[in-house]
């Protein structure tokens, strides 16, 4: 069967399927094809020298060219993206081209317009993608560095800090929230070369919902889940860390929960194997859980407990394949570097949740994450 002709037409700054095919961030959309299995990209002149210099794997085009000859030999003076874009593909005989999910609907119809066949490829674009060399798993850990960076800084500032009246905590003689603990990680995270987004310092109650940001001031003796997940300026992937701490004394309760998400955890790393259901790794997840006497349960309308998958899988994305949860059919292989983030969640106490960044072998898996887990600081 003939080689498939690929096209995406975005921006490398957000689309990962485009920063993985160049390999350069450009911040505004252009055309990335192949013809013949040989990948070409085109770009607008601003950018053309240095994305050419950096993506030498590609054919680089000028997309002004093509909009001249527009103008010359079809009196198109104001061509559109879909007008450019036919002229390029019917001048490297392209009939037909397979797009991902996401590609705009409009530039489908136009290309259909002009006799171009669109197919769309329906999962992952770059399947290899999920598979991690070398170099990229060099990068990731890059990344969590950079993320552990953040969170020693955190760490440091809640020791730091005393415990007043009512319990709230003050660093320096004012108080210390969660806003002001998010910006001690986020700007640690820049001076480290990453990019931080939407860290999570969720206190106390605000904790037992995962993605709660959190808010106002934070307490002694309450879980304090800091969740960071930064993306490498120079490389566009990223890290992934959470460690729950307590800023004095957690009570037997909450050192009873720490511990179970601590085995969890544990029994979910050595689970990491090429060739094994991806499910099975949270089964065993949750039945640690079970077995220590936290059962998940739907409280007022909401849930309680385990209520997430054990991880996913990291890249240029911040969630990729593989997912470890109650619903995946995926199954690991060597090469996948997956998150192994377990956690209790229970409105009227909060929630604990730790996360490391392990990679699939075929032999041990490799733990990533080198930050230390300490419950009471």
């Amino acid at each position: 069967m003939p080689e498939e002709n690929l096209l995406i037409v975005g921006d490398s700054e957000r689309n990962a399927d485009m920063l993985y095919a160049v390999r350069s961030f450009v911040p505004d959309p252009f055309i990335w094809f192949t013809c013949g299995g040989r990948p070409h990209i085109v770009l607008n002149d601003p950018e053309f020298t240095r994305v050419r210099a950096e993506a030498r794997h590609c054919r680089a085009l000028s997309y002004s060219q093509f909009e001249r000859r527009l103008a010359r030999e079809e009196g198109n003076e104001s061509p559109s993206l879909g007008d450019v874009l036919q002229s390029i593909l019917k001048g490297h005989r392209v009939k037909r081209v397979t797009v991902a999910e996401g590609f705009p609907l409009g530039l489908a119809k136009a290309l259909r317009r002009g006799g171009i066949k669109v197919k769309l490829r329906e999962g992952p674009f770059f399947p290899a993608r999920a598979l991690k060399s070398a170099d990229e798993v060099k990068k990731i850990s890059a990344a969590l560095v950079m993320a552990e960076v953040g969170l020693a800084e955190a760490i440091q500032a809640l020791k730091r800090s005393k415990s007043t009246k009512g319990k709230k905590l003050h660093l320096n003689h004012a108080p210390l929230t969660s806003e002001k603990l998010r910006g001690i990680i986020d700007t640690a995270i820049l001076q480290a070369g990453g990019h931080a987004l939407h860290t999570i310092v969720a206190g106390g109650r605000q904790g037992s919902d995962p993605h709660a940001r959190g808010h106002g001031p934070l307490l002694a003796e309450q879980p304090i889940v800091i969740d960071i997940f930064p993306r490498s300026q120079r490389t566009g992937y990223f890290g992934d860390i959470t460690r729950t701490v307590v800023r004095g004394r957690a009570s037997e309760y909450l050192r009873s929960m720490y511990a179970a998400v601590a085995q969890a955890q544990a029994t979910a790393l050595q689970l990491l194997g090429h060739g094994r259901a991806a499910v099975d790794v949270h089964l065993a997840t949750d039945a640690v859980f079970r077995g220590r006497g936290f059962k998940t349960s739907r409280r007022r309308g909401h849930l309680a407990g385990f209520i997430h998958g054990t991880g996913h899988g990291i890249g240029l994305e911040i969630h990729e394949g593989p997912r470890l949860n109650a619903r995946s059919t995926d199954q690991l292989s060597a090469g996948h570097v997956v998150t192994i983030e377990p956690g209790l969640y229970y409105p009227e106490i909060g929630g604990v949740r730790l996360e490391d960044v392990a990679l699939v072998t075929r032999g041990t898996p490799r733990n990533l994450t080198e930050f230390e887990k300490q419950f009471e600081i």
